[in-house]
Order: C-alpha cells, then sequence, then structure tokens
C-alpha cells in the first residue's frame, strides 16, 4: 500500500507527467495485472482525499504537453467533478442506494443460496478467470483498473445476475480511492440507469484485447447484454436541481476546524481571519458500509488525516464519526460557534453530518464549509451527460488558469 501523504502523491504526479498526454491516451484502456499499471497514473486515492489535487493534475498535464495532447487526461480527471456534481444535484439518488443496499443486505442475509453465490464472487472462486482475478486483485491492493472495474461491474449484473447495490458495496468497501459519487454512478451507469437504456456490456474480445490476452474469456463465458435494469426505476431520474448552497465561515467567530478525507488540504483555504479554538480529524471509513470495510481503507484513511493534520500546524484532536453527539461535545468543549470544513460531498459523511447539525444548532454551533473553485466551475454543468460538462472545459481550465 502506498504511503498516504501529499509528498508521496506529488512524487507520484511527477514521476507520471511524462505520460500524461499521447501514451496516456494511447495506453490508458490496457489492464496489464497488478503491478503493471504505468499507462495510468494511479494517483486516485490522492485525488479523492484531495492530498493531490485535480487543479494540480490539469495543470501539470498541459504545461507538459499541451491542451490538445493532454486532452483525453484532462477529460478523465474532469469525469471525478462531473461525478459529484451530478450526485450533488440529484441526492435523492444517494438516499435511494443507501436504503436499496438496506434492502438488499436483509435479501442477503435470508437467502442462504444468494449468501453462496455472493461470496464466491466476492472471494473469485466463479470459475471465470478474468472476474476471479480482479477480485483477488481488489481485495488484495485496494485497486482495480478502470476498465477492469466496468468488466467486472457488467459480469456482475449481467452474467452472474447479482444485486447491483451489493456489487457497488462491495468495491466501496475495498477501492482506496473509493468515492460516493463515482462508484455509485459507476455501477450505475454499467447498469443502464445513469444513461437510461445504455447498459456495458463486458464482451470477450474486449476483455482480450485490452488485457493483453491475460485474459481470453468466450463469448458463452458472458451474458449477451440487450437491456439494462431501468425496469426497476420505472420512474426515471429525478430532474437535476440547484447544487446546495454553501454557508462560509465567518471571520472573527470561535472556530473549531474540522478535517476529514473529503479534503486533506485545508491550507488551501483563507485561515487567517478565523479564531481558531479547536482542530481534529473525523475518521469516516467504517460508515462506507454496513458490512465491515477493509483494513486497507480505514489505515489509509488514518494516514491521510495525520498527514493533512501535520501541515495545518494546530494541535489536532481526533475524533470518529460514530455518534453525532461526540462531534458536538467536543466543538462546545472548545467555546466554538461554527466548525469550519471542506464541503462534504453526498455520501456517507454527509449523512452522518447531517444528523449533527440540528444538536449543533441546539448549541448555537453553525456548520460552515469552504467549498472549491474548481467544483463551482464544473458542478453547475453536471445536469445530464458528461457531454455538457466536456463542452465548458476551455472555460472552466480558463477560469483555472490552467491553460
Amino acid at each position: 500500500m502506498p504511503m498516504a501523504t501529499r509528498e508521496t502523491g506529488l512524487a507520484m504526479l511527477a514521476e507520471f507527467v511524462p505520460r500524461m498526454g499521447r501514451r496516456y491516451a494511447n495506453g490508458r484502456n490496457f489492464d496489464h495485472g497488478p503491478g503493471r499499471h504505468d499507462a495510468v497514473s494511479r494517483l486516485s486515492p490522492y485525488i479523492r482525499r484531495r492530498l493531490v489535487t485535480e487543479a494540480e493534475l490539469v495543470s501539470a498535464a498541459i504545461a507538459a504537453h499541451g491542451p490538445e495532447e493532454a486532452e483525453k487526461f484532462v477529460e478523465e480527471v474532469l469525469w471525478r467533478g462531473y461525478f459529484k456534481g451530478w450526485l450533488e444535484r440529484r441526492p435523492s439518488i444517494w438516499s435511494a442506494y443507501v436504503t436499496g443496499l438496506e434492502a438488499d443486505l436483509a435479501v442477503l442475509d435470508a437467502d442462504r443460496r444468494l449468501r453462496r453465490r455472493v461470496s464466491e464472487a466476492e472471494e473469485g472462486r466463479t470459475g471465470l478467470a478474468c472476474f476471479d482475478a480482479w477480485a483477488q486483485e481488489l481485495t488484495e491492493t485496494g485497486y482495480l483498473h478502470n476498465h477492469a472495474r466496468m468488466w467486472f461491474a457488467s459480469i456482475w449484473i449481467f452474467t452472474l445476475g447479482l444485486p447491483w447495490r451489493l456489487g457497488a458495496d462491495f468495491f466501496y468497501r475495498h477501492l482506496l480511492d473509493g468515492d460516493p459519487a463515482s462508484n455509485t454512478l459507476g455501477w450505475r451507469w454499467v447498469a443502464g440507469l445513469h444513461t437510461r437504456g445504455k447498459p456495458y456490456p463486458a464482451q470477450a474480445w474486449n476483455i482480450a484485447k485490452f488485457t493483453g490476452q491475460r485474459f481470453t474469456p468466450r463469448d458463452s463465458d458472458l451474458a449477451e447484454v440487450t437491456q439494462g435494469l431501468e425496469a426497476q426505476e420505472p420512474d426515471g431520474l429525478p430532474p437535476a436541481q440547484a447544487a446546495r448552497s454553501v454557508r462560509a465561515p465567518e471571520p472573527g467567530l470561535p472556530t473549531a476546524l474540522l478535517i476529514t478525507e473529503e479534503d486533506c488540504r485545508l491550507e488551501d483555504f483563507n485561515l487567517a481571519g478565523l479564531d481558531i479554538r479547536a482542530c481534529a480529524t473525523l475518521s469516516a471509513s467504517h460508515l462506507r458500509s454496513p458490512l465491515p470495510v477493509s483494513d486497507a481503507v480505514a489505515a489509509f484513511e488514518a494516514r491521510a488525516l495525520d498527514d493533512a493534520a501535520a501541515r495545518v500546524g494546530l494541535a489536532v484532536d481526533s475524533l470518529q464519526a460514530d455518534a453525532p453527539d461526540n462531534l458536538v461535545t467536543w466543538a462546545a468543549r472548545s467555546g466554538a460557534r461554527q466548525i469550519a470544513t471542506p464541503y462534504v460531498t453526498q455520501g456517507p459523511l454527509h449523512d452522518f453530518l447531517a444528523q449533527a447539525q440540528p444538536l449543533l444548532a441546539a448549541r448555537s454551533i453553525a456548520l460552515c464549509e469552504f467549498r472549491r473553485e474548481w467544483d463551482g466551475l464544473i458542478w453547475p454543468h453536471a445536469s445530464a451527460g458528461f457531454f455538457k460538462v466536456k463542452q465548458q472545459i476551455p472555460q472552466i481550465l480558463g477560469r483555472l488558469r490552467c491553460q
């Protein structure tokens, strides 16, 4: 497992810069297997926690290769922002995932045959060599190549006939870069629920080609995918709404700073005018699932939070997102009138903070957030497909001075 520090992330970024142009565009779809993912950056666990920011990646790519040569890399970086914005503007999709997963887990608990089939899939014992290898790579390394994630999800849903939310939960419990938006919407995209009626089929020729013949499944090994799961959501997608408004921290007010894995670069924000009374890290990886979350995920989060705390240069407490009362007690004990933290997008940590908000309000403590310009420029365009964001890339990069 790589070190979850900004220093390590920046070193990996510097090492990958020469490959952000044509080499990335030509090689990014090839899954060469564990230890051989050299055509992609492998920076996603750092980007997910903003130990390295999206703007830093895009600026480095364009500076080294120019906007045309770096176009594909830049687009892939913006997909993460698109998914985050899309889910922010349709929060009911996350709520439906949470309640649907609870229902799926209840069925799993009652259905012995389904439990056996899910266990075989998660442990890599299905007999389908490519799928089993990816399951083992995920649990052993906390990583899967993006193309393998799509193949895996398609086989899980259409060939094995397993509930898609159980597969998404399996990923979320083990991926070091696990992100509620990218993970949930990626699985929905494969299932034909995100882009309605367009599921992603895992095809034998495609797997053979883009694994360099490491795996050569037969057509008969894989389901023929003719339709997705859109019948499970007959009402279609909810309409996009405006992203929720942000209450910015108020200068001069007694403040408790909160560091979470949503953004481990608190020093990027203007803290100068705040009357800081306390600072804490908040561990929340265990909230990813009702089932046990990988020790590697928790360890990566813990190291990232420690690294973020060290860069803030303050005495830092350690909190865990268990009972919201504990967060309230910590803030009240410091005399804070506001908690200031980088923006928390839809997901389990947002749900936890939503439970804490009325308790904080009862103690006259406001929950305030910093929101990055990167998000503010992308999210207004994340109302439908990615094409709307893609059209805005020159304007977005121009505003960020990345061109």
